[in-house]
Formats: structure tokens, C-alpha cells, sequence
């Protein structure tokens, strides 16, 4: 009797326990749902996007010229240029003290004409002695004597010419005349100033045209060869320009290597500005990058990471170490690590971790199930 009633209360203890523990499972698993973040996940976007190599460097003059004194002991007596002025070529910048230098010349002048009625006597002593050989009226030493001394007559002319050149040169090198047209960018010449040959007077930005010397590190340079555009962004607006030569030697104090840009004058740069540090960058054309929202892509131990919902269970996300690339707005690239039919979380992987439960918000699931059609 005792027996039969134990097996009664068994039985029933069973059949009351087993509906109470189906319904903890069921409210664990709730729980979970309740507790798993909302989050919205898109899919990989395919975008035309510009390929930019970012560079900086100094602007400095296309070519720039040294205008310095060729004469020595003269004194400046009037100057025509500042920094900053615009010449032309040919335009006077300095003018010397002439007196000395007129004189010279005037001296080697009466010395041509001395040397030259010296010469026609000469000419008519020799023509007058070849006209008695052998007659017997001069020795032929005496006919010798004559044709030496016009020779040496002709020689002492073409060496006062020569002389008389020169004065000439050197008057004329007391006028400073600007070599190219351009703007000058420093300037040494002072009034009063007495000047040796060699000494600098002015430097000229020639032609008025600045360069970018941009500094790219070597693995940069595959891709940027002359002709290559170039763009320096600027409050005024971009400056544009292209690779006129990259140096064919490396830096020995950072092993970069230097690009020279020449800009379009007229590109947003009216007055050369040299010594100004740039930044800007090489335009490489456009090509396609597989994008996801900036907010998608998370940080941590140095390495980048995106989350996405794992095909066998939409609940739960799985992180992925992707490479990233270019950014646009509010758009990364991502060279590697996601497939363009993955679907990923755009924000909220801060909180997340490899297996989380997630909640797909309704916006997103439709739009993924749109994406799937």
C-alpha cells in the first residue's frame, strides 16, 4: 500500500516539475533576446572614388636667377628694384658711377687713332721699299726693317681695338639690366656702395613661377612620374600643377625622395610665395572601393575590425580584422577582410564581441531582405 502510494506521488512530482523547467529554458532564452544589443547592419557599397597619394613640401621658385656685379670699384649710384618688384627683361636695376669707366674709353680711343696713323705710315714706308727691290736705292736689310714695322703696325691697331673693346664692355657693365622677366626675391645692392666683381645684387624668381618640392617616401612613388596631376588645397581655392621631374636620389636625412610640381600660374597663385610648407596631393585618377560606413570599422589592439552577421545564425555577429583604405565623408574603404555580399554591423561594434547576440533592427532587416532579392 505503502509502495503504490510512493509511485503516485513520483509520478506526480515529474509531471509537475517538467512543464517548470521547459519554462526556464524558455525564459533564459528570452532574457538573452531581451539583452541582446539592437544593432543596423548594411551592406558592402561599390563607389567610384579618387585615387590620392598626400604629400607636403615647400614651395620654392620654378628657377631663380643671381644678378651680381661683373665690374669691381665702382660705386652704385642709383638702384631701380626692391623684393617684391616685377621686371621685365632688360629693365635697368642698378646703375654704377660711369666717370672712371667713360674716361678709360675715351683714353683707348685716341690710342686707336694714334696706332692707326702710325700703321698707314708704316703702310707707306713698306709699300715704297717693295716698290725699290732691286734697284738697288735700299739695302735689303732697309726693305726688311719697313715690312717688320708694318706688321708691327697692324698688331699695335688690333691691340688698341681690342683694348678699346673693352673699356667699352666695362661701361656698359655699369648698367645692371634685369636677365629674364620675374620678380625679385632678395636684394643686396645698397646706394653708395662700392661693389667688387662677383658681389650679388639682386635674386630673380624667374618668370614668376613657383614650384612644390612635395617629398614622397619611396614605395609612394610607383605610381607618380612626370605629368602626374597635383592639387594644393588652399583657402583661396586648389592650386593645381603637374610633376615636372621626381629626383633620381633619396634623402640621406628622412629617405624620402623629392617631386617637383610646377603650378599653373594662374591657378590661384597670382604672387610667387616661396618658403611656405604645403600639403596637398597627386591625383592618380579614379577607381572602385568597397565601402562600409566609418562607424562600422572599430579599433583595437592597433588593428581595424568589422562585425558581421554569421550566415548560419542572424542573431550573432562574428569580427572580422579587415585592411582599410581611403576615406571619404563618412565612408571607409576596406582592401580586405569583407566580402561584398556580407552584411555589416554600421555601428555599434564597440560593444560588441566575436559571437555576441545581437537584435537586427526592422529598418535594417528589411533592407536586408530587399538586398537579398
Amino acid at each position: 500500500m505503502r509502495r503504490k502510494a510512493f509511485f503516485s506521488l513520483a509520478v506526480f512530482l515529474a509531471i509537475t516539475v517538467m512543464p517548470q523547467s521547459a519554462s526556464s529554458e524558455e525564459g533564459a532564452k528570452t532574457s538573452a533576446q531581451a539583452a541582446a544589443l539592437t544593432v543596423t547592419v548594411s551592406a558592402p557599397e561599390v563607389l567610384n572614388w579618387p585615387v590620392a597619394v598626400p604629400a607636403s613640401g615647400r614651395l620654392a621658385a620654378w628657377d631663380e636667377a643671381v644678378i651680381a656685379a661683373e665690374v669691381s670699384g665702382f660705386k652704385i649710384i642709383e638702384v631701380k628694384a626692391d623684393v617684391g618688384s616685377m621686371v621685365k627683361k632688360g629693365d635697368l636695376l642698378v646703375q654704377f658711377s660711369a666717370d672712371t669707366a667713360q674716361a678709360d674709353l675715351e683714353q683707348q680711343k685716341a690710342t686707336v687713332e694714334k696706332q692707326e696713323a702710325a700703321l698707314d705710315q708704316a703702310v707707306a714706308d713698306a709699300d715704297r721699299a717693295r716698290g725699290l727691290t732691286g734697284s738697288g736705292a735700299l739695302s735689303k736689310q732697309q726693305t726688311t726693317e719697313y715690312l717688320i714695322s708694318e706688321r708691327k703696325a697692324k698688331a699695335d691697331v688690333l691691340s688698341a681695338k681690342a683694348a678699346l673693346a673693352s673699356a667699352q664692355l666695362t661701361l656698359d657693365r655699369t648698367s645692371v639690366y634685369a636677365v629674364d622677366d620675374g620678380v625679385i626675391s632678395a636684394r643686396s645692392a645698397s646706394l653708395g656702395k662700392v661693389v667688387n666683381t662677383g658681389d650679388e645684387l639682386f635674386k630673380l624668381i624667374r618668370q614668376d613661377r613657383v614650384e612644390w618640392q612635395a617629398e614622397l617616401p619611396v614605395k609612394r612613388l610607383a605610381d607618380v612620374r612626370q605629368g602626374t596631376k597635383a592639387v594644393i588645397p588652399t583657402p583661396g581655392g586648389d592650386v593645381s600643377g603637374e610633376v615636372r621631374l621626381v629626383s633620381p636620389t633619396t634623402s640621406t636625412s628622412n629617405g624620402r625622395v623629392t617631386v617637383y610640381v610646377s603650378l599653373h600660374p594662374e591657378a590661384g597663385m597670382p604672387t610667387p610665395k616661396t618658403g611656405i610648407l604645403a600639403s596637398g596631393y597627386f591625383d592618380l585618377g579614379h577607381t572602385d572601393a568597397l565601402t562600409v560606413p566609418a562607424t562600422a570599422v572599430t579599433l583595437r589592439d592597433g588593428f581595424s575590425y568589422v562585425f558581421t552577421l554569421n550566415e548560419a545564425d542572424k542573431s550573432t555577429v562574428s569580427r572580422k580584422r579587415v585592411e582599410t583604405g581611403r576615406r571619404q565623408d563618412d565612408r571607409i574603404e576596406i582592401v580586405s577582410g569583407v566580402e561584398e555580399t556580407d552584411k555589416v554591423v554600421a555601428s555599434g561594434g564597440a560593444f560588441l564581441a566575436d559571437g555576441s547576440v545581437v537584435r537586427v533592427a526592422e529598418s535594417s532587416a528589411i533592407a536586408t531582405k530587399e538586398d537579398g532579392k
